[in-house]
Formats: structure tokens, sequence, C-alpha cells
């Protein structure tokens, strides 16, 4: 057993994991099902060599996709198999992918279940999305000589500082990862200091900037306009976080005294709090429609709720000018790509060192925003809903800067191909 005090420190947590779960289910009661995966249990029956993906939840997935297809596209001899964390996350790969891959939870960090797991599904490459990184799966990989590459990699100052703590242990987990693919240079260099080899660490981009934007959205984004109101000024705040929904509510209070029309559309982070934020929203006196039941936003709604999965680009495309959340609590942002690919504004508050280069290049470009709490968040979304042209100049910044980054898939596919090369060359 590689790391004896971890491991026996994450069998005594199993049960409280689970007990999680549970607790989890009452609000999202797919919390409940498929546990037996968690153990490495009740696995698909893979019929043909695999190359194994993780990706956490939704945006990892997401971000996943152009790389799952190019597998699929350059490696038919090999099946794909998805893992994910969240049954979001499942969610997502099951309406993207459907039965082209196979899937299941990526099991508890133990050292028999990673095994069992290893063993099940044997794959040929693991590929793991962002910065997950299990001592026990990864010491498995290295024993089995499976090649292990973590792709799309991001490091923060504070996630280094984090695994600083632990040098020794984390320079020993590094030690079984093939190649890191970063996004930028930042999180390369914390890779290094870290102690991961400079010649396995690559900077591959982002892939969030190789998403492409489908055909038919502009025809479904007219189609929801309609039902809004083409003239209503609509603003989206989305992946919102506790405590967050308050401070983007009051801004729109304030937003409506200008705007007497507005339409916010609300996207809160996780599917679990749907029905806490909709309460809250009533509360405060909104009239409010939910699109998990097809209510209309029509003239007298001044809160849509978007409570459904997979819909988050739509909502960006139905929208004037884009807040994303998990910026005013001390989350670290979340991903504002998908609005810029569309041309869409984006405002920021001043936690986002998850992705502090992103947005300071669209800040640079011209195309976001960096606020200070409510007041700098009014003024902010009144100046680009009062301006069309700023609004467009702005959003269109946004477009052109997101296909200036585009390239890490083909970076990313080099070191696939070199990995998968060198497993095939005879020894």
């Amino acid at each position: 057993m590689q790391y004896p005090i971890y491991s026996f420190l994450t069998f005594l947590a199993l049960p409280f994991a689970f007990l999680r779960l549970l607790v989890r289910s009452i609000n999202l009661p797919a919390y409940r099902h498929r546990w037996p995966e968690r153990v490495a249990w009740q696995l698909p029956v893979v019929q043909r060599p695999v190359i194994w993906v993780h990706a956490v939840s939704v945006g990892e997935v997401q971000a996943a996709v152009p790389l799952v297809r190019q597998l699929q596209k350059m490696y038919d001899q090999y099946d794909v198999y998805i893992t994910t964390t969240t049954p979001t996350g499942s969610q997502r790969v099951q309406d993207i992918f459907g039965d082209g891959v196979w899937h299941s939870y990526l099991p508890y960090d133990l050292p028999v279940v990673v095994r069992r797991f290893l063993s099940s599904i044997n794959p040929v490459l693991g590929i793991v999305m962002e910065t997950e990184l299990w001592p026990n799966l990864f010491a498995e990989c290295r024993d089995r000589c499976l090649p292990v590459i973590v792709a799309n990699a991001r490091l923060s100052e504070r996630s280094a500082r984090r695994y600083e703590k632990f040098s020794a242990t984390t320079r020993k987990i590094l030690s079984c990862i093939s190649q890191v693919a970063a996004q930028d240079e930042l999180s390369a260099a914390r890779f290094r200091q870290l102690g991961m080899p400079a010649d396995r660490v690559q900077v591959s981009g982002n892939l969030k900037y190789e998403q492409t934007v489908p055909a038919d959205l502009q025809e479904k984004s007219e189609v929801l306009r309609l039902s809004i109101g083409q003239d209503r000024p609509v603003w989206i705040a989305a992946s919102t976080h506790q405590g967050e929904e308050r401070t983007v509510l009051e801004a729109h209070a304030a937003l409506r005294q200008q705007h007497p029309q507005l339409l916010l559309i609300l996207v809160p982070r996780h599917p679990d709090r749907f029905t806490q934020v909709a309460d809250l929203v009533r509360d405060k006196g909104y009239k409010l429609a939910r699109r998990s039941v097809n209510e209309i936003p029509a003239a007298d709604i001044s809160v849509y709720l978007g409570d459904t999965l997979g819909d988050l680009l739509l909502l960006f495309a139905a929208a004037d000018v884009a807040f994303m959340g998990g910026s005013l609590a001390e989350v670290g942002g979340h991903n504002p790509l998908e609005a810029a690919a569309i041309g869409r504004p984006v405002i920021t508050a001043a936690h986002i060192h998850n992705f502090e280069s992103v947005y300071q290049g669209l800040i640079e470009a011209g195309a976001a925003r960096k606020v200070q709490g409510v007041k700098e968040l009014v003024n902010a979304v009144d100046d680009w809903l009062s301006d069309a042209v700023s609004r467009n100049e702005a959003g269109e910044c946004g477009r052109v800067f997101v296909a200036a980054n585009r390239g890490a898939l083909d970076k990313l596919m080099l070191l696939v191909c070199k990995e998968l090369d060198s497993r095939n060359q005879p020894s």
C-alpha cells in the first residue's frame, strides 16, 4: 500500500461519503442511485480496449467533448470510457454521447477499489481533465504501466499552496503522471514548482476555447426571445452559488429602476439548489417563471429560473449581458468562454482565481469587466444595456478572443498520439 494513512482515513470516511450522497439526494434524487459504481461494482462490461477519460462534473464534461470526438475519430479501434463524479456530469455525458461511450462514476480512492476498477475496464490510456490528483488511483496506474495525461490542467495559486504543504506526497503523486497538458504558463510553472519534471509539462492551452456553437443555436434563441419579447432587455446571472443570488436580486431591483421591463435569467450552479433559489426569488417579491416546468417568461415575469441541465448556452444567447457567478462568493469563478464565444459581454466579480488567465485576456480584449460589489455590478450591466453599440463591440471582441485562442485540441492530441504510439511499440 503506497499511502497507508491516507487510505485508512479514506476507508473510515466511506460511511460519511455515502451519508453525504443520501443527504444530497433529498434535493437531487440521482445521488441515491448507482452506489455500487462508487466502489467499482456493477460496472459496464466493456468489449474492446478503452481510452479512459475522467471529467468530474458538467464543466469538465463540456470541455472534454471535442477531445472525445477526436479520440473516436482518430482511434476507432478503441472505445471511450468516461467517468464522472456527479450525477449532473453523468447526465451530461448521456445527453451528449448517448450510447457512443461507456460511462460510470469514478470509484472512491481506495486501493482495492481502484484495482477492481482498472481491472474491469483495462484502459490503454487515462486522461484526467483539469486537476484531479488521486494518490491510490495514480499509483495503481503507474504499477500497471498505464500512461496518464492530466489534460486541460489548471492549478491556481491557492491550490498550489495547499499541495506545497504536502510536498513529498505531491511529488510522489506527480511521478505517476506521464504528461501534464496545462491551460497556461502560470499553471505549468506551478506544476514544475511542485516537482513535475519540466519535460513532462506542456502548455497546450484551454480546451474550453474549442467549443463550437451549434448550428441551430440562433434559431432556438430567437424562439426564446420571441416569448420574452424581442425589444425587452435581458441579463443573465449564470452559475451562481449560495449567497450570490441575494446580491444579484438586489442588483436586479436597482436595474429595474432604469429598465422597468428588464428580465433576469437566473441559473444556479447546482441543481439541488433550484427549489431553494426559486423560493428566495418569490420571497423577494419577484414574479417567477421556471424553465423546468415550461413556464413562459412573458412580459409580467421579472425573473426566469434556468433550472434545467444543458441549456446554458441557449440562455446566454437569449440574453444581452452575462454575469458569471462563483466570483462574488470565494469560489474562484466559472468559465466565461461560452458567453464570449456567442458574442455576449461578460461581467465578473473579484474571485476568479480558477480562470484568472481567461478573464485577464477577456478584460484586456475589451470583452469583459471586473466589478466589486452591488453598485459596480449595477453600473456595468446598465452601461451595456444602455449602449447597444458598446455592447455589440464588446461581444465581438469576445468572439475574436475565443477564436484567436483555439488550438489546444491539436496540441493535446499530439501528447495522446505520443503515449499511445509508445505503448504500441514492440518492446
